[in-house]
């Protein structure tokens, strides 16, 4: 308490020594020590005081009472048209309270990162406001000092700036409104489209919902790739990471999944983490041009952003997502990647001087993604029945899954889809290595007809692995294992698909029909590219009914099945 020994009363006229000994009283009671009061001449403070003791701040002045009325107004949540009453009576039962304001100051300052004293009841992630409008957050609470990170630029802070607390917890404003925009990890747009109006404000830190408000994850959300849908897929309300090196088509897979979910009423967040900014540039540019703008918001905090930015960019994104799950809607976000995320964690806790672990990272790591992707799930029916599925992605080096993050990962998760350069560099894109890749959902998350579909695939492509590989090392080879491969060959030259081109449940239902089917066994594997998807084309022509039947019903029987391979031979003369 010794810097509350003295305080200073600022005010436009000198106080009266009975008003001396009241702000005495006063001290005496709230410190329990004699605190004496000096007085400076303030001539801009109209209709009251200014009461500053150590780094507490009593302010009873006019433009403080204003103040206070007006949070007592902004405090009127109302749809209701009788508005003016509610206000009347706030402004007839208004009573006016000293206002204490607690008062820091920046004692070093570098790196994104500053050390304040004086904030002693500071609450871990409270926005802390310094002069020049500069945005912090607590993140580090010691004994004498709290440790803060900057989003913004740190030259307007400096050594003995003040700091004021803001009493709220770090969170970004939400609503219909960002559908279509871009914007970064405080909710700014900076797509040059205007302001956008918020409907609520969240909080980035947000707990996962419990155990008994979730409900099992069986509604299947649909990414328009055959290689996935049919054997990985992915359900409403799952986490499904994507891993794999760089310049694998790890973004490919996920552009389009958003671009899939055009017409399925599913809001798509893409957040870009550490990411240059004309890469994202190009994103946005490819969903403008598909018209999946309409149900997407992008979150970026790009490479040269700041790392406090950075970090929070995922659990911004994730708050929007929460808002839209809460509301009944089923959403769809992206953290690409959740790497670069865990390095702008590791900079910022060693800035922090937290101890190192392995590979330098700091000992809550599991904790910054666990937190993170927990609060991914299908809401019970008494909750709303909305979901949030999320689709983490991971940078491997040298296709090392046993490393510190993507382990970690992957235990958080519900599955991985592990792209491979190997397979990449060959030309099958995309490159997904059947053998490392899994869905923990499973066939719970595919309609009836994509498993009536799918059979045994992934079963007859990891026999086809296996004797390629053998292959390479016999000699002759019976006719048997010769047309193994030549099917396993047809059937990776089936799963290859271009960019930007999803493929609808029925175009995927027919093709495996067809692939899968030993009527087309002396097809060339060469030739399947150019030849499958004009089959396709012609043999859904012929089965409209079937086709209504799988997007309406989303099932396929035994019938159904002879019918469409009966059209295919014929379509293929």
């Amino acid at each position: 308490m010794e810097d509350k020994k003295t305080a200073v009363l600022y005010s436009s006229e000198e106080p009266s020594q009975k008003d001396l000994k009241r702000l005495a009283d006063f001290l005496l009671e709230k410190y329990k020590e004699p605190i004496s009061i000096g007085w400076k001449n303030s001539p801009g403070i109209t209709g009251g005081f200014r009461l500053v003791v150590g780094g507490d701040v009593y302010d009873w002045n006019k433009q403080g009472r204003l103040r206070q009325l007006q949070d007592a107004l902004l405090a009127l949540h109302t749809e209701r048209d009788d508005i003016i009453p509610l206000i009347k009576d706030t402004l007839e039962n208004w009573t006016p309270r000293v206002m204490i304001d607690e008062i820091g100051t920046v004692t070093s300052v570098g790196d994104g990162i500053a050390t304040v004293s004086g904030l002693e009841d500071t609450t871990y992630g409270e926005i802390l406001l310094f002069s020049g409008g500069v945005r912090g957050m607590a993140l580090d609470l010691r004994r004498d000092e709290t440790a803060c990170i900057l989003f913004d630029a740190e030259e307007e802070v400096c050594e003995g700036s003040t700091v004021k607390r803001t009493g709220r917890v770090a969170g970004i404003p939400v609503g219909e409104g960002f559908i279509g925009r871009v914007v970064d990890p405080l909710g700014i747009p900076i797509d040059g489209l205007g302001e956008i109006i918020a409907d609520d404000y969240r909080p980035v830190e947000n707990d996962a919902p419990a155990v008994i408000d979730r409900q099992p994850v069986n509604v299947p959300l649909e990414t328009g790739i055959l290689a996935i849908d049919s054997m990985f897929p992915i359900g409403r309300g799952q986490r499904e990471l994507i891993i794999g090196d760089r310049q694998t088509g790890k973004s490919t897979i996920i552009t389009d999944t958003i671009l899939n979910q055009k017409d399925k009423d599913v809001i798509c967040i893409y957040v870009a983490i550490g990411q240059k900014t004309s890469t994202v540039a190009r994103l946005v540019d490819t969903l403008t041009k598909h018209g999946a703008m309409d149900y997407t918001i992008v979150v970026n905090a790009s490479a040269a952003e700041p790392a406090p930015l950075q970090y929070i960019a995922p659990y911004a994104g994730c708050a929007i997502g929460e808002y839209f799950m809460e509301k009944g809607r089923d959403v769809l976000i992206v953290y690409d990647d959740l790497t670069k995320h865990a390095v702008a964690y590791r900079s910022i806790s060693l800035l922090l001087e937290r101890a190192p672990g392995r590979e330098a990272y700091p000992g809550d790591v599991f904790y910054l993604h666990s937190r993170l992707l927990e609060r991914a799930a299908r809401l019970s029916d008494e909750k709303g029945g909305g979901s949030l599925t999320a689709l983490p992605v991971i940078e491997t080096q040298e296709e090392d899954v046993s490393a510190y993050i993507p382990t970690n990962v992957i235990s958080i998760t519900d599955g991985q889809i592990f792209l491979s350069g190997g397979l990449f560099r060959l030309g099958q894109r995309p490159a997904i290595n059947v053998g490392l890749s899994v869905s923990r959902v499973g066939g719970d998350a595919q309609t009836k007809a994509m498993k009536k579909a799918a059979g045994t695939l992934r079963l007859d492509l990891a026999q086809y692995r296996e004797m390629e590989t053998f292959s390479q090392f016999a000699g002759d080879m019976d006719e048997a294992t010769k047309k193994l491969i030549r099917y396993g060959e047809g059937l990776m030259k089936i799963l290859k698909q271009k960019q930007n081109s999803p493929r609808t449940l029925a175009e995927q239902v027919f093709m495996l029909v067809i692939a899968t089917t030993d009527r087309f066994e002396h097809i060339d594997p060469e030739d399947i590219d150019e030849r499958i998807i004009p089959l396709v084309d012609e043999t859904m022509k012929q089965c409209q009914d079937i086709v209504l039947k799988i997007e309406n019903e989303g099932t396929l029987d035994e019938a159904d099945k002879q019918r469409i391979t009966e059209a295919a031979i014929r379509a293929y003369g």
